[in-house]
């Protein structure tokens, strides 16, 4: 009989789980960096996995932003490179906290975009001292980041009130 096959899972056929990956990821039994980006924002998470329950332990918005000295008139371009590079220092920075030195990258059902906002998050943790293994190539670079001279002196001094 032709046509009948495996039954997808629900939450596969909704494009929210990938299952092979997540149960990778699982094994792993390191700390994950759950990268997810929104039409207004970017998240991220840190998270610990005990078989099949998840356990999250910090997380940081680009929506925080704003309380660290991101001007108002730049309130809708959250989900830009430069803020995704910032939530990626903001979610070190908690990590470290937390006693979270390590971690991999979880980017779930999204495409991977080589030096997109999913992987500005992760320069802007691995620059602020979380280790993810990663390519040099997927990160973009620092003129990208900065592509506007006052994004960079933005970055520069939201740099030095995380800390």
């Amino acid at each position: 009989m032709k046509g009948i096959g495996k039954t997808i899972p629900r939450r596969r056929k909704q494009s929210k789980t990938d299952y092979k990956s997540r149960v990778g990821l699982i094994k792993s039994d390191s700390a994950r960096l759950v990268v997810r980006r929104s039409n207004r924002f970017v998240l991220a998470q840190i998270v610990l996995s005990d078989g099949a329950q998840d356990r999250i332990i910090c997380q940081a918005s680009s929506k925080e932003l704003l309380a660290h000295g991101w001007p108002k008139e730049f309130e809708g371009s959250l989900k830009g490179l430069p803020a995704a590079y910032l939530t990626g220092m903001l979610i070190a920075s908690k990590a470290k906290k937390n006693n979270v030195k390590k971690a991999i990258l979880d980017i779930g059902m999204q495409r991977s975009a080589l030096g997109g906002r999913i992987y500005a998050v992760l320069k802007g943790a691995v620059d602020f001292g979380l280790e993810i293994p990663h390519g040099k190539n997927a990160v973009p670079d620092e003129k990208r980041l900065s592509s506007v001279k006052e994004t960079h002196a933005l970055i520069n001094s939201i740099r030095g009130k995380i800390k």
